[in-house]
C-alpha cells in the first residue's frame, strides 16, 4: 500500500497547488480560481473522499470558467451593440441632413462651375431603377400571396402540367390570376431573358479569359525575371556630370494643380528635390487655380525655392479653357520649351523619389522610338479606410499585371497622367494635347501608338500619390475615367482603322483596349449581377447558374487580389463593391458613349493632404524664418486668410446619400426575399450580401465619415 500511498499523497500535493488561467481579455488576465483548502493537509484522509474532493474542484473550476467564457462573449456583444448604435445613428445622421447626390459643389470642376445639365438626362438613369424596384416589390407581394396559397416552385423546374390542371379547374380568382402570370413568364419574359442573361455570361467568360491570360503573363515576367533596362545604368549616373559617358539630356518637370492647398507644398518641395544638374532641369508650376488664396499660397512656395537655387516657375492662365489638357497644352507653347528634349509630369499629390530622372530619363538613350516611359504609383494612404483599401486593390493589378504585361509584350497602355516622362518630339508628332475628351491622357497615349512611338513600363519605379477617401471623390473620379474611354472610342475609331498600324495592333486597340476593358465590362457586371440576377428571381424560368453567381467572380476577385497579398481579408468586400461601383462605372460608360450631359463633366478629385502632416498655418511660420524681411501685416493677412479657408473646408465636407445605389439596395434585398421561397442558396446569400453593400455605399458608410 505504500507505493498506493505515496501516488495519492502527490497527487493531493498537486490538487493543493492553486490554479491560475490566463485570458485574453485585459481585465481577466489572471485569475486564481481556488487555492488550498484545509482537507488538503490532512495525510490521513480517504482516496476516496480526496477523489470527490477533486471532482467537486474540478465542477468549480469549470464554472469559473464559463464564467469568465461567458463575460468575455458578454464584451463582444456590447461592442457590437456600440457599433450597431453608432451605424444606426450615422443612418439617422444621413437622413436628417437630407443631402443627396443631386445636391452640386461650387468647386465641381477645375473652373469652379457645373456645366448646365438636361434634369430629364440627369435623373433618366434612376428613373429605370425606379421601375425597376417598384416592380420587384410588387411582384413579392403576388409570389408571397400566391407561395401561402399553395403554388410552391423550385426554380427553375416547374411542373407545368400541375399549372395547366390548375388553370382549367381553377380554384379561385387569384390561381387563376397566377397561373395565367405563370404562363406569361413561360411563354414571353422568360426566353428574351435568357438569351439575355446567355449573352452576358458569354462576354463574362471572355473577359475572364482575358484576365487570366493577363495573369499568366504577369506570372511569366515575374518567373523569367522580365525587366526593361536602360542602355546606360545607374551606376554610369552616379559617377556625375564630369563623366563623358553620363546622360544628362533637357528635361523640363511640369506639376498642373488645380484650386490644390492641400498637397501643393509637398509635390513642389519633392520636385525641387530631384537629383538632377540644374542647368539641365527646369521645373513649370501650372497653377489653374481660381482661389485667390491659393495662389498666393503657391507663388510663395515657389518663390522660396527660387531663393533656394530651384530653376522653378511659376505659371498661372487668364482663360483657364480646356481643364488639364488646355493647362499642358498652354504650358508647351511657351518659347523657352524648345530647348528641352523630355518632359516630365507630376500631379498635385505625387511625391517622385529624388532618383527618379535618373531610373526613368536613361531609358531614351539610344531608342529613338521610345515615346513615354511611364512609373508605377505607390500610395501613402492606403490603410486609411475601408474605400483606400479596395482601391488599392484595384490600383496594384492595373498597374503590376495590366501595364506591365502590355508593355513588356506589345509596348502600349494608357498613359495615366502622371509619374511619366515623354518625349517631347513624341507629343508633338501625336498632335500634341487635346481639350476634346476628360481623358487627355489616354487620348494622347492612343495617338502616339498609332503614329509608331513605343512605350516603357518600369514596375520598380514607385511615386508616391494620395487615393481618395471619400466615396463622393471616388465616385467622381470613376465617372471620369469611364466616361472618357467612350468619347475618346467615338472620335478615334475611324484613325484607328485607317492608321498604318498591324492588324494584330488595330485589334487590340479596338477590342482588347476599348470594347473589352472599358464597355464590356462595365456593361455586363452591371447588367448581370444588378438586373438580370434580380429579375430571374421573379422569373425563375429564366436561370443563372451558380458558377456564374459565385465561383467564376470569387476566381477573378482572388486573381485580382494576387499583386496586394495583405488584402487578402478583403476579398469578399472587394468583390461585392466591385459590383457595387458597376453603377456609376455603367451610368458613365453610357454618358460617355452617347455624349450625354454628364460626359464632359471634369471633377478634380479631393485631396486630404495625408501625404504631408504639416497644415497651412505651419507654412506661415516657415516663411517667417524664410523671409525676414517680409512685412508683418501681409503674413498676418495670409495666415488669417487660411484658416477662413480651413473652417470653409471643414463646413463643405459632408457625407451623403446616393439614390440610385439605395434604390438598388432594396432592389436586391427583395430579390432575395423572393430567392428565399425558391430555396434557392448561393443566389439569396449573393442578392442579400450584394444589397447590404449597396446599402452601406448607398449611405455613404463605407469612406470618410464627416460628423455633422
Amino acid at each position: 500500500m505504500a507505493p498506493s500511498f505515496d501516488w495519492w499523497a502527490k497527487e493531493k500535493s498537486h490538487r493543493g497547488t492553486p490554479v491560475v488561467v490566463k485570458m485574453e481579455n485585459p481585465n481577466w488576465s489572471m485569475v486564481e480560481l481556488e487555492g488550498p483548502s484545509e482537507d488538503d493537509f490532512l495525510l490521513g484522509a480517504s482516496p476516496n473522499r480526496a477523489r470527490d474532493k477533486g471532482r467537486g474542484k474540478n465542477a468549480k473550476q469549470l464554472t469559473w470558467v464559463l464564467l469568465l467564457k461567458a463575460h468575455k462573449a458578454a464584451g463582444c456583444l456590447t461592442s457590437i451593440a456600440s457599433a450597431m448604435f453608432g451605424l444606426a445613428a450615422a443612418v439617422r445622421r444621413r437622413v436628417a441632413s437630407g443631402r443627396t447626390d443631386t445636391d452640386t459643389d461650387t468647386d465641381i470642376n477645375a473652373g469652379g462651375n457645373r456645366e448646365n445639365e438636361n434634369p430629364a438626362v440627369k435623373n433618366r438613369f434612376y428613373s429605370c431603377i425606379k421601375v425597376f424596384l417598384w416592380l420587384s416589390v410588387l411582384l413579392l407581394g403576388f409570389e408571397v400571396a400566391a407561395y401561402f396559397k399553395g403554388w410552391h416552385f423550385g426554380a427553375p423546374h416547374l411542373n407545368l402540367q400541375y399549372i395547366l390542371a390548375t388553370t382549367l379547374a381553377v380554384r379561385g380568382i387569384f390561381d387563376s390570376l397566377y397561373s395565367r402570370w405563370v404562363m406569361i413568364r413561360v411563354e414571353y419574359l422568360a426566353p428574351p431573358l435568357q438569351f439575355l442573361a446567355n449573352a452576358c455570361i458569354v462576354l463574362f467568360l471572355i473577359q475572364s479569359v482575358d484576365r487570366l491570360v493577363l495573369c499568366l503573363g504577369c506570372f511569366w515576367i515575374r518567373f523569367k525575371k522580365i525587366k526593361p533596362i536602360p542602355k546606360q545604368g545607374l551606376a554610369d549616373l552616379e559617377s556625375g556630370e564630369g563623366n563623358a559617358d553620363a546622360y544628362f539630356p533637357m528635361v523640363l518637370v511640369q506639376i498642373p494643380m488645380c484650386n490644390e492647398k492641400e498637397v501643393y507644398q509637398q509635390s513642389i518641395a519633392a520636385v525641387c528635390s530631384l537629383d538632377w544638374p540644374k542647368s539641365n532641369l527646369l521645373i513649370q508650376v501650372l497653377d489653374d487655380s481660381d482661389d485667390p488664396t491659393t495662389q498666393l499660397l503657391i507663388k510663395e512656395e515657389v518663390h522660396k525655392w527660387q531663393q533656394e537655387g530651384a530653376h522653378i516657375l511659376y505659371r498661372h492662365r487668364v482663360i483657364r479653357d480646356g481643364y488639364k489638357a488646355g493647362n499642358l497644352k498652354s504650358a508647351m507653347n511657351c518659347s523657352y520649351v524648345k530647348d528641352y528634349e523630355f518632359v516630365a509630369i507630376f500631379d498635385a499629390d505625387f511625391q517622385p523619389t529624388p532618383d527618379f530622372l535618373k531610373r526613368t530619363v536613361p531609358h531614351f538613350k539610344d531608342n529613338e522610338e521610345l515615346g513615354l516611359v511611364q512609373a508605377r504609383w505607390s500610395f501613402v494612404n492606403k490603410d486609411e479606410n475601408l474605400l483606400t483599401r479596395l482601391q488599392n486593390v484595384n490600383l496594384c493589378f492595373h498597374f503590376e499585371v495590366e501595364q506591365q504585361v502590355n508593355g513588356i509584350f506589345i509596348n502600349f497602355f494608357g498613359f495615366n497622367g502622371t509619374a511619366g516622362v515623354w518625349r517631347i518630339k513624341a507629343l508633338e508628332d501625336s498632335g500634341g494635347w487635346l481639350e476634346r475628351t476628360t481623358v487627355e491622357d489616354m487620348d494622347i497615349a492612343v495617338r502616339a501608338h498609332l503614329h509608331g512611338w513605343k512605350f516603357i513600363f518600369l514596375n520598380d519605379v514607385e511615386c508616391q500619390c494620395e487615393l481618395p477617401e471619400s466615396y463622393e471623390a471616388y465616385r467622381k473620379q470613376q465617372h471620369r475615367w469611364h466616361s472618357g474611354p467612350m468619347q475618346l472610342f467615338r472620335l478615334c475609331l475611324p484613325d484607328i482603322i485607317r492608321s498604318k498600324i498591324s492588324t494584330w495592333k488595330k485589334f487590340n486597340l479596338i477590342f482588347l483596349f476599348f470594347l473589352l476593358r472599358k464597355l464590356i465590362l462595365p456593361f455586363y457586371s452591371f447588367t448581370l449581377f444588378c438586373i438580370i440576377l434580380p429579375m430571374t428571381m421573379f422569373i425563375p424560368e429564366a436561370e443563372l447558374p451558380s458558377w456564374v453567381v459565385c465561383y467564376i467572380p470569387a476566381t477573378m476577385s482572388f486573381l485580382n487580389i494576387l499583386p496586394s497579398p495583405k488584402s487578402f481579408p478583403f476579398i469578399v468586400p472587394y468583390l461585392l463593391f466591385e459590383n457595387t461601383m458597376s453603377v456609376t462605372k455603367f451610368n458613365a460608360m453610357i454618358s460617355g458613349l452617347f455624349q450625354l450631359g454628364s460626359a464632359y463633366e471634369w471633377v478634380v478629385t479631393k485631396k486630404s493632404g495625408r501625404s504631408s502632416e504639416g497644415d497651412l498655418v505651419s507654412l506661415v511660420e516657415k516663411e517667417t524664418k524664410h523671409h525676414r524681411g517680409a512685412s508683418e501685416p501681409s503674413l498676418g493677412e495670409l495666415e488669417e486668410a487660411i484658416q477662413q479657408e480651413q473652417k470653409a473646408a471643414r463646413k463643405k465636407k459632408h457625407n451623403r446619400i446616393y439614390r440610385k445605389e439605395l434604390a438598388l439596395a432594396f432592389l436586391l434585398l427583395t430579390a432575395s426575399a423572393r430567392s428565399l421561397l425558391s430555396a434557392q442558396g448561393i443566389h439569396f446569400y449573393f442578392l442579400l450580401f450584394q444589397g447590404i453593400s449597396f446599402l452601406l455605399v448607398g449611405l455613404d458608410l463605407i469612406g470618410e465619415q464627416v460628423e455633422s
